[in-house]
């Protein structure tokens, strides 16, 4: 099995905080330039900052960018099933390869209401869904065995993983080994060699926006076997995201960690995280650590 790495890609915004279509387009190239696929509107995309029609613009946009180049993703999930089959189906249109769904958010979401919305998703579209889970942000979490029901479904075509614990990633991999044609994704970025090694097909990185190549030298050079630089290149992964995200809220400093390397980026929509003199100090320093600057 061929290992893929996604970057869930940041999306840019001007000074104004308008969305900015060419810079993200531009991010997206970089992206493919090192190896790696894109992941789009998911939590390092600002998703929960964009529009409905923001949200689709973007897609499109990058879809066209990759131009089928590299697998392209992108994230549909809303609290409402309602609006999560609009977007699903307007990215479908669009060409994506694979549609996400984060666990609906706000609401406390039973086991049962959870599968009924990913199946109704799921029934909707013809490119296939991937469960999407990260229960530190949206307070709901996909049961092993909730996740194991909805791999039956002729359309659910794998997870992410974004739950951080290693326990819940091995049973959504006995799920895969079990099921052929369901795929891990393991989000963790201190977790892709290993979860790599045990079976999943790949990794969505935000970490990877800014250290595009050494997530790809992960991925790479364990599908060749090379052991010592896959671990090297991971433990050099994990050691920049402690840093990184000692500093604070991580999809925010992924951002600004990228802004200091490259403006265009833009900053995140308010209020995720304000410009910081003493912060961009400290984001440069590490990054200076790390031969990112």
């Amino acid at each position: 099995m061929t290992s893929t790495a996604f970057v869930a890609l940041v999306t840019c915004f001007d000074a104004d905080e308008q969305l900015d279509l060419a810079a993200t387009r531009a991010q997206a190239r970089r992206q493919v330039a090192a190896g790696n696929a894109l992941m789009v509107a998911g939590t390092n995309g600002d998703f929960t900052a964009l529009t409905h029609a923001e949200k689709i613009a973007l897609v499109e946009a990058i879809v066209e960018e990759a131009g089928g180049s590299v697998p392209v993703f992108a994230n549909a999930g809303m609290p409402a099933t309602y609006e999560t089959v609009q977007l699903a189906q307007a990215f479908d249109r669009a060409g994506v390869d694979g549609i996400a769904v984060i666990t609906p958010f706000f609401i406390a979401a039973t086991q049962d209401g959870m599968e009924r919305h990913f199946s109704r998703v799921a029934d909707a579209v013809q490119k296939p869904v991937y469960l999407y889970d990260i229960p530190a942000r949206t307070q709901n979490h996909i049961e092993p065995a909730t996740a194991r029901r909805l791999a039956a479904h002729g359309n659910i075509a794998g997870i992410k993983d974004s739950g951080g614990a290693q326990q819940t990633l091995e049973e959504y991999l006995a799920i895969a080994a079990d099921m052929p044609g369901f795929d891990v994704y393991s989000g963790p970025d201190h977790l892709v060699l290993w979860a790599l090694q045990n079976g999943a097909a790949g990794c969505i990185s935000g970490l990877g926006n800014v250290m595009p190549d050494t997530l790809a030298q992960i991925v790479a050079a364990h599908a060749a076997g090379d052991h010592a630089t896959a671990q090297a290149a991971q433990a050099r992964f994990t050691s920049f995201r402690t840093d990184l995200y000692a500093l604070g809220y991580p999809p925010a400093l992924v951002k600004r960690a990228l802004w200091c390397m490259d403006p265009s980026v833009g900053a995140s929509r308010q209020p995720a995280l304000l410009p910081d003199p003493a912060q961009d100090a400290a984001i440069r320093d590490i990054l200076l650590r790390y031969d990112l600057s």
